[in-house]
């Protein structure tokens, strides 16, 4: 079996939003969107990690010396790289450009790395 390739979405919210606020319009608004346009997009999962606010987080950090962590994480499958370049075709490239016109709306696009990757599971 061909493994699947995996979009990793780090989201950091805009300036002037809350965490909440930001996570309330991802689920809300955006996740409907992503829905709407999963097929013409060939999604075959997508999947929203909401980074939760509690002090074990700043521990960790710490504990690290690392950055602030973001304020969640999309993961969307695919088939295949194919499946992923057939996006630009005209039908999933509109598709596209209304997902991202979204994205603009509460992701800071310049501080949320976007990446292809391959699973390789370990425990399930």
């Amino acid at each position: 079996m061909r493994p699947m390739i995996k979009l990793v979405c780090c989201l950091h919210r805009r300036p002037e939003m809350t965490r909440e606020q930001f996570q309330e319009y991802w689920y809300t608004i955006h996740a409907p969107l992503v829905r709407k346009n999963a097929e013409v997009l060939r999604i075959r999962r997508y999947v929203q990690v909401h980074t939760r606010e509690t002090p074990m987080n700043q521990a960790l950090r710490g504990s690290r010396n690392a950055p602030p962590e973001y304020d969640g994480v999309a993961e969307l499958w695919f088939d295949s790289l194919e499946d992923i370049a057939a996006n630009f075709a005209l039908e999933a490239a509109a598709a596209g450009r209304e997902l991202l016109e979204d994205e603009r709306k509460f992701i800071d696009l310049e501080r949320s790395p976007f990446w292809f990757a391959e699973e390789r599971p370990i425990i399930e």
